[in-house]
């Protein structure tokens, strides 16, 4: 669930009613000095936030560190203005592993393709949010397509019992 109030005290307001809304319930709040503050909060009173709109290590630096339980970098943004998004995920998996008390799971988010899902899996990030393009894109190989078709045209070669 995502807030959208701007002030700590409304983002907060909002948060608490909607953490009520089920024990699956984590709060999406956007990296920034007022969205820092309200996983500070939040984090205290033990309800799950998701800092998102990340896109660069230090964000997620701060995210950790303000007690986020995710953070959601957007990797095919930062390839649209010619920075290698799958790098950032390398830098913050790095950093992470660097602290043990850095208990963050990373969320890669705005997946254009499926390198993107393969490269973040390498690297470890536990989340990849996948839209039904990129799925549909990692199923499908031409080397099983002919396959599955090769095999349906020796299937009817065999003759059928009665």
């Amino acid at each position: 669930m995502e807030v959208t109030g701007t002030t700590h005290e409304e983002m907060v307001k909002e948060a608490r009613v909607m953490a009520t809304w089920g024990g699956e319930i984590v709060i999406k709040v956007p990296i920034n000095l007022e969205g820092l503050k309200v996983v500070k909060t939040l984090s205290s009173e033990g309800i799950r936030t998701n800092v998102t709109l990340v896109f660069s290590a230090s964000q997620a630096i701060l995210a950790a560190k303000a007690g986020a339980t995710y953070v959601c970098p957007f990797v095919g943004r930062l390839d649209d203005i010619s920075f290698n998004g799958l790098e950032l995920i390398r830098q913050i998996r790095e950093i992470y592993l660097n602290y043990g008390e850095i208990a963050t799971k990373i969320v890669v988010a705005s997946v254009r393709h499926p390198i993107h899902v393969i490269e973040s899996a390498l690297m470890g990030a536990e989340i990849v949010t996948i839209p039904p393009a990129v799925l549909e894109q990692m199923a499908k190989h031409p080397l099983t397509d002919k396959g599955i078709a090769q095999f349906l045209e020796d299937a009817k070669k065999i003759p059928t019992r009665k």
